[in-house]
């Protein structure tokens, strides 16, 4: 049975577990008591409670297999291996396998391969079906053995639902653990990969540095160049294509949420508002194509075309950071529109009604009382927005360009950080290089930017929330 199949199977068995525990205790519930009065839960808690020990332990069963599967499988397979196979170093022995591996799967079509890979191949195929086999007979006897104890406990003293709310505040906690424990792996992962960098390249060339030409030589004997590591370049062309996103965003955001939760009628709110919020599903690729086919070459035209009409010609590049900016700016409408919608929406009526009741008219009440009153919030979401805009890639990509250049002519080409750490991480440079390792430096450090920009915006949004609730 494949691991989807086996999958359905185990969610069938839940939903019969829940159905016959609902059922036992309706069976045991003393009727001539008005119903259910004689048991401690109601009935849907004890078949929860039966679908609960029937599913869980089954769950982490197979997650448990699925990990240390291959893993095991592997080291029956070098078990196999001739010795001197066996004895080859962790990256060409990684090539063996994957090849005995792509030759179980049949795509090594054509190719003649060795005897002792071909009986791998079997092996291996012969283990992984052994192996789902197993995963299939413990995973349901485990469910089935397990639902029926539970069915067989069944009571009417039994506190099903005290048992059902802690079991899923346990899960509530290990979802919650998992995500802190996740972001504390990341964040070691980069720390640990950026300190390796650190070694070769000081932390002052890095941060201070004009200049960013990460090219390195590939072997010992070839000439090339020993790289430049400055990041202040990737980051004023960050800062700029983030800016002019920004210029676009804002205003059109705020003004557009102002509309909508101040002048607009139910009706017309409840037609615009879901086509503005269309922007936010639209794939940043689809931005990427719109900025380099429609944006960047009428930038480039308009701007050759102004600087000829004052007398100054001029040659403009396809790619620049305004047309990346401009596109930016409208992916991030939507995102300071909604944020700032709530925002408004929550202000007490009896501020406006206040406002209005002394003689301001509506625009004086938005502007000296809606806005100051909301404008926390605001902030906030728009310090949100910066954080969305700097971590944009796509569009940068397709319309700003790759060239890391220390200017602030939004005409010109340059590049951000993540645009960097995708080029930095593409290619057949080593791993242990300081063209690769710089990636995760960058990652540091706009994961530091990011999360400074978070936290100013969580705090300016606790820190005056209260005042008008």
């Amino acid at each position: 049975m494949s691991t989807s199949s086996l999958f359905v199977t185990l969610a069938v068995l839940i939903a019969v577990a829940y159905v016959l525990g609902r059922g036992r205790s309706m069976a045991l519930a003393d009727h001539s008591q008005r119903g259910f009065r004689n048991l401690n839960s109601l009935p849907f808690y004890y078949g929860m409670l039966t679908a609960l020990w029937c599913g869980i332990p089954s769950l982490l069963l197979v997650a448990l297999w699925l990990m240390l599967d291959g893993n095991a499988i592997d080291q029956l397979l070098i078990a196999q291996l001739p010795g001197e196979v066996a004895a080859l170093s962790h990256a060409e022995l990684g090539l063996v396998l994957n090849n005995i591996k792509n030759l179980a799967l049949g795509n090594m079509v054509g190719a003649n391969p060795e005897p002792y890979m071909v009986e791998a191949a079997s092996t291996l195929t012969a283990l992984q079906r052994s192996s789902q086999m197993a995963m299939t007979v413990a995973a349901i006897s485990v469910a089935m053995v397990l639902s029926i104890i539970a069915w067989l406990r069944i009571n009417p003293q039994q506190k099903a639902r005290l048992q059902v709310e802690t079991a899923f505040k346990v899960i509530l906690l290990a979802c919650a653990s998992l995500a802190i424990l996740t972001t504390i792996g990341i964040v070691f992962s980069v720390i640990f990969e950026s300190l390796q960098f650190f070694k070769t390249v000081p932390v002052s060339d890095f941060l201070f540095g004009l200049q960013w030409s990460p090219q390195m030589a590939i072997r010992a004997d070839q000439v090339g160049s020993s790289g430049a590591f400055g990041v202040i370049p990737l980051f004023v062309g960050t800062l700029l294509i983030s800016l002019i996103a920004m210029i676009v965003a804002v205003p059109a955001g705020l003004m557009s949420a102002i509309y909508l939760s101040e002048y607009a009628s139910s009706r017309v709110r409840s037609m615009v508002k879901p086509a503005l919020e269309v922007l936010a599903g639209i794939p940043t690729v689809v931005y990427g194509f719109f900025a380099a086919l429609t944006v960047a070459p009428f930038v480039r035209d308009s701007g050759v075309w102004a600087f000829e009409f004052l007398g100054l010609p001029m040659q403009i590049s396809s790619e620049s950071a305004l047309a990346a900016g401009l596109v930016m700016g409208i992916m991030i409408i939507p995102f300071v529109s909604s944020l700032s919608d709530d925002v408004i929406t929550a202000v007490p009526q009896s501020m406006r009604d206040g406002s209005l009741g002394l003689g301001a008219t509506k625009s004086e009440t938005i502007k000296q009382v809606v806005i100051p009153a909301a404008l926390p919030g605001i902030v906030g979401g728009i310090l949100l927005a910066v954080s969305r805009a700097i971590g944009e890639t796509m569009i940068v990509v397709m319309a700003a360009g790759l060239a890391a250049n220390l200017t602030a002519n939004p005409l010109d080409t340059v590049t951000t950080v993540t645009v960097q750490i995708v080029t930095l991480l593409v290619g057949d440079q080593e791993f242990d290089s300081p063209k690769t390792l710089s990636a995760f430096a960058l990652g540091l450090v706009l994961f530091v930017v990011t999360l400074a920009l978070n936290y100013v915006a969580l705090h300016v949004v606790r820190k005056y929330r209260e005042q008008y609730e």
